[in-house]
């Protein structure tokens, strides 16, 4: 296109210059050289302006947009992730803007987690903190008597503390992607019979029946055998939490036939069921339904952690009937 452009400017040149002689002896001048000069320099002086103008609507085309981008960048540097810059422009310049756009965009999301989280973290520890504090003040000015009661109390709540704050720290680390995992072979049908063998008091306590069922010779897999155990811990209690007495927990872990790229695993429970409106959100973090006790962040963490060994998560519920949070995991470490 270049090519082009350069032998039109060029035959244009020419038939300019050719015009201009032509008028230039019509005038009368005196010698066929002089028409020439004075029509190469009247040719030359047009095709100077034409370049400049063309120069100066180029830069103006360019340098609009690129004086928005400033504008932005300043703004955002400000801390105003909310500005946006129109796309226009030349191409490079409009991917330009595409690619701020997205990064404001970002910027924002990641400044409203962080609030978000600042405000949520600061709600769940305020709740023992209160316990606490009241308590303490309570054996202090001697309103309680300074029993076994009143001490468990409180330890149970340092308890909700220590564990809310271990949460914390694990979920920023999966998702920051610096949770270092501690890969090693693991017989995931005996790290399961482990998982439910811990939750057996419980459910028989809450009259729950639990139920494993396994695909035969599950293969030996390279896992984080305590970040696997924490997703199920999660997952069970919290089936175990929605399901009332006479209801049933079954555990499944498949292999979907030879040459199989990952193993199938899920948690059933016939429990009440999620709405369909809070079902997608049920992997946020802090996102719990108003009777819960729990502190929002356990399906968050059994998310991050199955996402850390290259699985998927999803869940799907009917109301009335339960809910099934079913994850795979790879075969081959990722």
């Amino acid at each position: 296109m270049l090519g082009l452009l350069f032998i039109f400017a060029c035959g244009g040149f020419f038939l300019l210059f050719g015009l201009a002689a032509g008028l230039l002896g019509q005038l009368g001048l005196p010698s066929e050289s002089a028409r020439y000069a004075l029509a190469a320099a009247a040719v030359s002086l047009l095709a100077i302006l034409v370049v400049l103008g063309i120069i100066l609507r180029a830069l103006r085309h360019v340098a609009s947009p690129i004086g928005d981008l400033m504008d932005a960048a300043r703004r955002v540097a400000d801390g105003d992730y909310s500005v946006r810059v129109e796309e226009h422009g030349p191409g490079e310049v409009r991917a330009l803007g595409r690619a701020f756009n997205t990064m404001a965009e970002r910027l924002q999301a990641h400044d409203q987690q962080r609030r978000d989280l600042l405000a949520d973290v600061t709600h769940e520890l305020r709740t023992p903190l209160t316990v606490i504090q009241g308590n303490l003040e309570g054996l202090l000015d001697g309103v309680y008597p300074l029993d076994e009661d009143h001490i468990q109390s409180i330890l149970e709540e340092t308890h909700v503390m220590s564990r809310l704050i271990d949460d914390l720290r694990t979920m920023a680390l999966a998702e920051s992607g610096t949770l270092k995992l501690q890969r090693e072979p693991v017989d995931i049908g005996a790290l399961i019979d482990e998982v439910m063998t811990s939750f057996h008091a419980q459910a028989d306590k809450a009259g729950v029946e639990l139920a494993v069922e396994t695909s035969p010779d599950l293969p030996t897999m390279d896992l984080d055998a305590a970040r696997i155990r924490e997703v199920l811990s999660n997952l069970i209690a919290n089936a175990l939490r929605y399901t009332p007495s006479g209801g049933k927990i079954t555990i499944r872990c498949l292999v979907e036939g030879k040459g199989a790229d990952n193993v199938q695993l899920s948690v059933s429970d016939t429990g009440a069921g999620i709405p369909p409106d809070d079902l997608p959100h049920i992997f946020d973090r802090f996102y719990k339904s108003p009777d819960s006790r729990g502190t929002g962040l356990g399906l968050t963490i059994a998310r991050n952690l199955v996402l850390a060994h290259g699985g998927e998560i999803s869940a799907s519920s009917e109301a009335g009937k339960g809910t099934t949070i079913d994850f795979t995991l790879p075969l081959a470490t990722r």
